[in-house]
């Protein structure tokens, strides 16, 4: 299938776990408390092996020298720069925990951090269809608890509940337009680049938003449980590093509209 359909149905997937928050409406308090922390865990430890195992190896082969971990920090300043600016974390704790409304504020950066998300997921469909959907995978683990934790704020922000859910998934669609200019690019100029890109974005949500929340933590059973969630996204994107073969390296890159593939010939030696 082509990338154009992968970025597409990924993208509209996406945007469409924003609905998942309304489980924060009937799901009561001390579960979300007990279930949160623990996807968290798993999500960070899927970032960080999707940056780590997936993401930059790819970008190795793709890119010469020290140009992949360039943009990769590039891709990690530019997540520090929208929390700066934006004075935005992600935030994964229960509503009755925010002391003043931040509905607005998340929305406009759960937008921007969503289209710079779709973007890198897309760049990863771009260069191989496995390596996208390990990246969309990643990416998705990480979505779950944030929408959980968005929802939760724009309820206790004074946000009717049906109002929070379509400016919920209006926010998640700009995954999808990040993907769609991803691919409308690609015809034009080399979008390997996002690989890495995107590699710097995981490693920094998962760092600097993720892990030194789990960290406040302070039992000992809980932290326990915390620790092996995070294996598991580990384990689980080593795993698929492993046993899924990409077929990256070739140096080509699927291509946007208006590509003429008879233009690429003289590269397949």
């Amino acid at each position: 299938m082509d990338a154009f359909w992968w970025i597409l149905g990924g993208g509209i997937v996406m945007s469409c776990i924003a609905l998942v928050g309304s489980v924060t409406l009937i799901l009561p308090k001390r579960y979300f408390d007990r279930i949160i922390l623990p996807l968290v865990a798993m999500s960070a430890g899927s970032l960080l092996a999707g940056a780590l195992f997936h993401l930059m190896p790819t970008a190795v082969e793709e890119m010469p020298g020290l140009a992949p971990w360039i943009w990769c920090m590039v891709g990690f300043g530019s997540f520090f720069a929208l929390e700066q600016f934006l004075h935005w974390h992600h935030c994964h704790k229960p509503t009755d925990e925010h002391k003043a409304p931040l509905g607005w504020l998340i929305l406009i950066a759960d937008g921007v951090h969503n289209f710079i998300g779709g973007l890198a997921v897309a760049g990863a469909f771009l260069v191989d269809i496995h390596l996208g959907m390990v990246a969309w995978v990643a990416a998705a683990a990480h979505e779950v608890p944030q929408e959980l934790g968005d929802f939760g704020i724009l309820i206790h922000g004074g946000f009717p509940k049906k109002l929070a859910l379509l400016f919920n998934l209006l926010s998640g669609l700009t995954f999808l337009v990040g993907g769609l200019v991803a691919w409308g690019l690609s015809s034009q100029i080399d979008v390997s680049f996002l690989i890495p890109l995107g590699a710097g974005n995981f490693i920094y949500i998962a760092a600097a938003d993720l892990i030194p929340e789990i960290n406040r933590e302070g039992r000992a059973g809980r932290a326990l449980v915390h620790f092996f969630s995070f294996v598991a996204g580990v384990v689980l994107l080593l795993v698929i590093a492993m046993y899924v073969p990409h077929s990256h390296g070739s140096g080509d890159v699927h291509q946007g509209p208006g590509h003429d593939s008879h233009d690429h010939e003289g590269h397949d030696h």
